[in-house]
């Protein structure tokens, strides 16, 4: 069946869904409908470990019955399901507590544009292939070096959906999208140590993904460069995070200016809109509509409109992130964030990695971050780390058993550069960051 097709049956039901919740008494009603085909093969020493597919689908309702909401989901979409799905949604709304800030988001909001953002390029789900590519990615990391002692496996993954959204406002829209994605971890032994270390690629286009080889030898490569870590005094130095990591510390800036923080109070950036977090050269922009972008859509899952947004202008607080009924419990107006953020390109000041080396002169280049010590009321942040020591700007050796500390209001406006070098695999796309100081914890 071609998936035009598919789409279009997936909001039929949805459609159906949506009259009956009325015709049982909803004032209002959402539906949401996904259906999801993949497979996932790992290896372990160059075998065989675990091969799944995966054909799942499930549709959820919310209604509301004035300002009172119930939901119901369902994985069995016979028309009896889906009616007993409807009928106790209801149900639940007539016995919940009223919430004036509850309901649909504002129909002015929601969506009225879907252009296609080349998220979808299918291609068989071929478990020989898989396997095959797993256990290439295994073999060129333990070819590397013989240091390379034992392998913590390589996974492959590859998944086809398709996502329907509607409500009783209009809208009844839908994509369909892919994502692939294949990882490697080695451990490598030297003397009495022992480390591990991995490397991994993504993208909606299998095509586009890193060769198996080079994700084995980026693994081992990395994994071999961590032998002979040491313990390092404890220091206020500078610090130097990695590309592949630094989207973490952007991460804690999406929880801080969520509306969910926000209205609970909860946030170490409340009242702060408009004002200095970051540096007067740092900007951070929006585009939900990047095609073939891994956190691209034109609606969120409310069914907003999702549109290009200035995140931080010129280092000031430009926008918080609001759904729907954030949005209500703080007297303003969603801006197409229920579900998440839609593909942040982090400025930066043009520096390489090695640039940004040089600019630290000494201090610790993390590669690695562990643990979850972080405070979003205070920001207060504490991780374990590792990484590499560096001295005139050139690293001398690796590092172990650290921890990383400062408070992320200090380290939001202490970075000093972001390289140009960009870590696009994710939802925060950014260049390695440099801290002008934090507490090192060591020995």
């Amino acid at each position: 069946m071609q998936i035009e097709q598919q789409l279009a049956d997936i909001q039929n039901v949805v459609d159906d869904v949506l009259k009956l919740a009325v015709s049982k008494g909803a004032t209002q009603a959402e539906a949401s409908m996904s259906k999801v085909q993949g497979i996932a093969v790992s290896s372990r020493m160059q075998e065989v470990e675990n091969v799944e597919f995966t054909n799942d689908g499930g549709l959820g309702i919310s209604v509301y019955v004035g300002k009172r909401k119930g939901s119901a989901s369902t994985a069995d979409l016979s028309k009896a399901a889906l009616t007993l799905a409807v009928e106790k949604a209801v149900d639940i709304a007539r016995y919940t507590s009223e919430d004036p800030c509850t309901g649909l988001a504002d129909a002015d909001l929601i969506a009225t544009e879907f252009p296609d953002l080349d998220l979808y390029h299918p291609e068989e789900l071929d478990t020989e292939k898989a396997i095959k590519t797993t256990i290439e990615a295994e073999k060129a990391a333990m070819d590397y070096d013989s240091r390379i002692t034992n392998s913590d496996g390589a996974s492959y993954n590859a998944n086809l959906g398709m996502r329907v959204y509607g409500n009783t406002h209009g809208i009844n829209a839908g994509y369909p999208s892919s994502r692939y994605s294949l990882s490697c971890m080695v451990i490598g032994a030297q003397d009495d140590d022992m480390q591990r270390d991995y490397a991994y690629t993504v993208s909606r286009k299998s095509s586009l993904l890193q060769s198996a080889a080079s994700v084995g030898i980026d693994a081992a490569k990395a994994t071999v460069d961590r032998l002979g870590a040491r313990k390092i005094n404890t220091a206020n130095v500078p610090v130097l995070l990695h590309r592949d990591i630094a989207s973490s510390l952007f991460g804690h800036y999406v929880g801080a200016i969520s509306g969910g923080s926000l209205y609970r109070r909860s946030s170490f950036l409340l009242d702060s809109l408009g004002k200095q977090v970051f540096p007067e050269w740092l900007n951070i922009e929006e585009r939900p509509l990047i095609k073939g972008g891994l956190a691209s859509s034109s609606f969120d899952n409310e069914g907003v409109a999702c549109a290009d947004m200035t995140i931080v202008d010129a280092g000031q607080l430009a926008t918080y992130l609001y759904t729907t009924y954030s949005s209500r419990k703080l007297n303003t107006r969603s801006n197409g964030h229920a579900g998440g953020i839609h593909n942040w390109l982090v400025g930066d000041t043009g520096h390489s990695d090695a640039d940004l080396l040089k600019e630290m002169g000494t201090g610790l280049f993390v590669t690695e971050l562990m643990g979850q010590g972080v405070n979003g009321v205070t920001g207060d942040y504490s991780r374990g780390a590792a990484g590499y020591w560096v001295e005139n700007g050139i690293i001398q050796y690796p590092v172990h058993e650290v921890t990383i500390a400062g408070n992320l209001k200090d380290m939001f406006k202490g970075i000093v550069a972001i390289g140009a070098e960009k870590d696009v695999r994710g939802s925060v796309q950014t260049g390695s960051v440099l801290i002008d100081q934090m507490k090192i914890a060591g020995s």
